[in-house]
C-alpha cells in the first residue's frame, strides 16, 4: 500500500512548512511501578463521577478506583485535586497516520487504493507513527483512535491504535477489527459551487439504478466469499475471501459509510442476509430511522456534528440534535471529528456540543470514549476507568468538553505518562523565546 515519492520541492515544502522531524518526543518508556492517582473529580465514563476519587495503577493496569483510597508507599503519585479525570478519548473511525498534507504533496499520503473492492487491504502497515498531527491529538486528550482506509466500495480493514509508538506494530490495539463498505449514493445532488454560467452541475446516469448495481455486486461478493468460509479446504487460497471471514465468525464489523436513509436500509438488509454485526458511518439522517436501526442491533459513528444539515428543509440545528435523539432512541453511537482543517483536535467539543442540545455531560463523554469503545471492540480493555482495564487516563484542568476551560495537564496511555509536547507548543516556545515573552 506504501508508495513514496517525494522529489526535492515536496522535501522543501514540508520543511518550509514547519512539519520537520519532532526528534526530540519520544515515545514513553514503560512504566513498571505503582501509579496513584488522588484527589480529582472522576469521570469514569459509564455515567459514575466521583469526587475526590483516587486511581491506583499497577503496571499498566487499573486497580482500584473510589473515594478514600490510600497510597502505597513506592507508588508514584500525582495531585490531581481541584482537575478533571477522564478516560484517555477515542477517534473512532480516521485516516490518521495516513495523510499529512492533504492537497499538494502526494508522497505524504497514503490511504487511497484505485481497487474499487479488495478488503485485502490493510490500513495499519501505511500507518505513520511519525506523523506530526499524532501529538497535537495526545495534547488533547485523544489517546486511541481507529485508523481505516478509503476509497472504492470495500475500501479494506481499519485498526485501532493507541497514539504514542514507535512503529505500527507497537500502536495496534486491535488489529483489523473491522471492514469499510462505502455506499454508494442513490441521490444525485447538485454542485453547490460549481459549473460555469453559475448553474449546478448533474452527474450523468440514473443514480439510483448504478447504486442498486454496485450493491448487488457487493453482495454477489459477500455470498461467495459466505461459500468459500464454509469450505473446508480450498484448492487456492483467495485473499478477498480470507479478508472477510471475520465478519461471518463475528470476530469482525462491517462498518458501513453512508448519510442517506436508503443506503442505511440497505444495511439492514446486510445484516439480514449475511447476520454481519454493522455499524453505520457518517449517517446525518439516522435519527429519521433511530428505531429501526435500534431493532437491528446498528450502531452509530456520527461523522461530523459541526456541519450544514444534509438537506435543506433539515432544522439549522439538526446535526446538534441528532445525538439526543439517538440517544433517546436506545441507539448505541458514538462521536467523530473528520473536519480536515482542525485535523480531529474537536472530538470533545463536538461531544461539548451535543451536551448543549439534549445529552447529559456524561452522555456526552461516553459518546467519545465507553460509547465508541464498544462499537470498535475494545470495551474489555479501555473506555471507562475501571479495575482491570489499561490505565488510559487524562487529567484536564478544567471541563474537557469546553474549549474555555479544556486544558489536558497529563496523559497516560497504558500507565506510561506520555508527552503532551507537539510542533505547535515548540513554536509557542521558540517565539516566546525569541521575543522575550
Amino acid at each position: 500500500m506504501r508508495k513514496l515519492f517525494f522529489t526535492i520541492g515536496s522535501f522543501l515544502l514540508l520543511s518550509g512548512a514547519g512539519l520537520q522531524a519532532q526528534d526530540d518526543i519520544y515515545p514513553a518508556k514503560d512504566y513498571k511501578g505503582k501509579l496513584f492517582i488522588t484527589g480529582g473529580t472522576i469521570h469514569v465514563g459509564n455515567g459514575q463521577v466521583i469526587e475526590g476519587g483516587s486511581i491506583e495503577v499497577d503496571n499498566g493496569k487499573i486497580v482500584r478506583v473510589g473515594a478514600g483510597l490510600t497510597a502505597a508507599g513506592d507508588a508514584k503519585v500525582i495531585d490531581a485535586k481541584g482537575k478533571q479525570v477522564y478516560p484517555g478519548l477515542i477517534l473512532p473511525v480516521s485516516d490518521l497516520g495516513l495523510k499529512e498534507i492533504a492537497n499538494g504533496v502526494r508522497g505524504s499520503n497514503d490511504y487511497q487504493e484505485i481497487v474499487d473492492i479488495d478488503p485485502s487491504i490493510r490500513s495499519i502497515v501505511a500507518y505513520n507513527t511519525d506523523s506530526k498531527i499524532i501529538n497535537t491529538l495526545k495534547a488533547s486528550g485523544i489517546l486511541l483512535a481507529g485508523v481505516a482506509p478509503e476509497g472504492g466500495t470495500i475500501s479494506g480493514s481499519s485498526t485501532v491504535v493507541q497514539l504514542d509508538a514507535w512503529n505500527w506494530e507497537d500502536a495496534a490495539y486491535k488489529m483489523d477489527g473491522a471492514i469499510h463498505l462505502r455506499m454508494p449514493s442513490f441521490i444525485s445532488r447538485p454542485r453547490r459551487f460549481g459549473g460555469g454560467g453559475g448553474g449546478s452541475v448533474q452527474p450523468p446516469g440514473d443514480p439510483v439504478k448504478e447504486a442498486l448495481a454496485k450493491i448487488a455486486e457487493v453482495k454477489t461478493f459477500f455470498r461467495e466469499a459466505k461459500a468459500y468460509s464454509q469450505e473446508a479446504l480450498h484448492k487456492e487460497t483467495n485473499l478477498k475471501f480470507e479478508a472477510v471471514k471475520g465478519l461471518f465468525s463475528k470476530q469482525q464489523k462491517l462498518f458501513v459509510h453512508g448519510d442517506q436513509v436508503k443506503q442505511m436500509l440497505v444495511a439492514i438488509d446486510f445484516v439480514k442476509e449475511f447476520g454481519f454485526d454493522v455499524v453505520i458511518v457518517g449517517g446525518s439522517e439516522s435519527w429519521q430511522i433511530a428505531d429501526l436501526l435500534r431493532q437491528n442491533n446498528i450502531a452509530v459513528i456520527l461523522k461530523e456534528e459541526h456541519a450544514l444539515p444534509t438537506t435543506e428543509d433539515d432544522d439549522v440545528d439538526q446535526p446538534y440534535k441528532t445525538p439526543a435523539q439517538l440517544q433517546k432512541a436506545g441507539v448505541l453511537f458514538a462521536l467523530n471529528d473528520t473536519h480536515e482543517e482542525s485535523r480531529y483536535r474537536n472530538l470533545m467539543f463536538n461531544a461539548g456540543t451535543a451536551a448543549a442540545y439534549g445529552l447529559t455531560k456524561e452522555q456526552a463523554l461516553q459518546a467519545i470514549t465507553l460509547n465508541s469503545a464498544k462499537i470498535l471492540g475494545i470495551d474489555d480493555r479501555t473506555g471507562t476507568l475501571e479495575a482491570g482495564k489499561d490505565a488510559n487516563i487524562v487529567i484536564s484542568g478544567g471541563d474537557i468538553l469546553d474549549m474555555r476551560t479544556s486544558l489536558i495537564e497529563h496523559c497516560f496511555i497504558q500507565g506510561r505518562e506520555v508527552s503532551l509536547e507537539n510542533k505547535q507548543t515548540q513554536l509557542y516556545h521558540r517565539y516566546m523565546s525569541k521575543y522575550g515573552l
